[in-house]
């Protein structure tokens, strides 16, 4: 099958065949299709299988037919991210399909100053790609109108509700028309996802065009059983032993990947970190870099990977395993796309045993461990628990603790701490209703009050360093994304003294 099967326009398959494509992927096949007769969709297609063209062609399509050359230009296709790169990533390709189109696309993430999104959505945009979190505040000052929405995109659906964004994707929800076609796409294809998708989807066509949670084929996966404190050498001989370039490494913490990255730089390695605690200009240039290969090595988060789309990424390397086994299918996903061969290594120390056998048992296959002269576990070395930020995880013996269910998932680690202005994490205690970036009555939180004028105000919502692709749950909320139980809800919402908040 070719695109000129599928029933594009002939401008869409000009700017498909000026990237260099002529065969679509199977996930491209079924939903390019469905997308086109209007109805709603659930897809589920690992990373670095085309996914992204599954629903830009189709929605470039369908809009070029519907416009009204003398009506307004107004926000017509909503896709939502959960993170900044992804949601550049995205607009790009939206951009580069649609440039013989008279459609007009803009990006909306926060990071950046909300002024020239506000300037670009005056001006018209036919196509908005954004995080829920910027998209929010902008439409809280009166400057996003959503009510003429035709087609809403969650992609990447399931990080989204890993990430926390239930709440915002609900509110993003009651601001669309009642009438829309609504698509999902994810990496992985959970029964969280397919919950959501009840209650959003109307009567939806499903495609499922790999194995849940499955790993791709043309991935080589090798696991080397190391010491903790072993670790650091083992990768730095690995990259310089074998001639490593464009090496993508996954830590589970911000402070581990800035760490690691000064590390390598000293063993003479040109690496970089990226995480959401980088400036957006850091993280654009670090992410340029590595694409152009100019960086060896880019040492991510897992929430700030998403967006990396580079067809040939050779090396992906799991310098910590993940606590969620799905992380692990994403991760790995970053290499071995578009037929290309790639290899995934993870460095595995006795602490992270129990990860990789949830990992094992989520991707049903066993990972044969290797060791390295000189870098295997020292002798006496035994298993330790781990602490991800207030929480304590793996080694469940040592605790005291039941083994989790086959299908449990254990608590994410954390990526983002906020903090009070006297260091001290800030309560997890909900907040009053209304209080938001700004307080009732659009009031901005500490504003001057009778009998308080040396009130100092606010952040603007601009600036809030707990919007958009912030990790972890909110409170009230577990941090899978479930809605959460009694159990799961802070004590001040059942009458009891609220706990310490753990990080996020």
């Amino acid at each position: 099958m070719k695109f000129t099967d599928l029933g594009l326009s002939e401008p869409i398959l000009r700017a498909v065949r000026e990237q260099g494509y002529e065969t679509p992927t199977p996930i491209q096949q079924q939903a390019i299709p469905m997308v086109l007769s209007g109805g709603d969709l659930l897809a589920g297609a690992q990373t670095g299988t085309g996914k992204t063209a599954g629903f830009t062609l189709p929605l470039l399509h369908r809009l070029m037919l519907s416009q009204k050359p003398s009506a307004k230009r107004t926000v017509r296709a909503l896709v939502l991210t959960p993170t900044r790169e992804l949601a550049a990533q995205v607009e790009e390709n939206v951009r580069a399909y649609g440039k013989h189109l008279p459609l007009k696309s803009m990006v909306m993430f926060g990071g950046v100053g909300m002024n020239p999104q506000i300037d670009a959505l005056r001006r018209g945009v036919d196509i908005l790609v954004a995080t829920p979190g910027r998209l929010l505040d902008i439409h809280q000052q009166g400057h996003l109108d959503l009510r003429h929405v035709e087609i809403l995109v969650l992609d990447e659906a399931d990080r989204m509700l890993d990430m926390g964004f239930i709440h915002d994707i609900k509110k993003v929800l009651a601001l669309l028309p009642a009438t829309k076609q609504s698509l999902l796409f994810s990496a992985t294809f959970s029964d969280d996802i397919k919950a959501l998708a009840d209650r959003l989807l109307k009567s939806p066509q499903h495609i499922e065009v790999a194995r849940r949670n499955a790993t791709a084929d043309t991935v080589a996966q090798r696991v080397y059983w190391t010491g903790r404190e072993r670790k650091k050498d083992l990768l730095a001989h690995l990259i310089q032993s074998n001639d490593w370039h464009q090496v993508l490494v996954f830590t589970r913490m911000k402070h581990g990947a800035n760490r690691l990255a000064e590390f390598l730089v000293k063993q003479g390695v040109t690496a970089m970190a990226i995480h959401g605690n980088k400036s957006q200009g850091a993280r654009t240039k670090a992410l340029s870099e590595f694409k152009t290969g100019t960086l060896q090595v880019l040492v991510a988060t897992d929430i700030a990977a998403r967006g990396i789309d580079i067809d040939e990424l050779p090396h992906v390397v799991n310098f910590e395993l993940p606590n969620v086994p799905e992380d692990y299918v994403h991760r790995i996903g970053r290499t071995g796309r578009a037929g290309c061969e790639g290899e995934a290594v993870s460095l595995v120390c006795p602490d992270e045993e129990l990860f990789l056998k949830d990992i094992e048992r989520l991707i049903k296959r066993n990972l044969p461990r290797e060791t390295l002269a000189g870098y295997d576990v020292p002798a006496g070395e035994k298993a330790e628990p781990i602490q991800i930020g207030r929480q304590t995880i793996g080694v469940r013996a040592a605790r005291g603790a039941k083994p989790a269910a086959p299908h449990g998932r254990p608590p994410r680690a954390p990526q983002h701490a906020p903090q009070s202005r006297g260091g001290q994490p800030k309560s997890a205690a909900p907040r009053a209703p209304g209080m938001g970036p700004t307080g009732p009555n659009g009031a901005a939180r500490g504003a001057a009050k009778p009998g308080n004028p040396a009130a100092k105000p606010g952040p603007h919502p601009a600036h809030d360093p707990r919007r958009d692709a912030r990790p972890g749950a909110r409170p009230g909320e577990r941090t899978d994304g479930r809605p959460a139980r009694n159990g799961d809800r802070p004590a001040a919402l059942l009458g009891g003294r609220p706990p310490r908040n753990p990080a996020r």
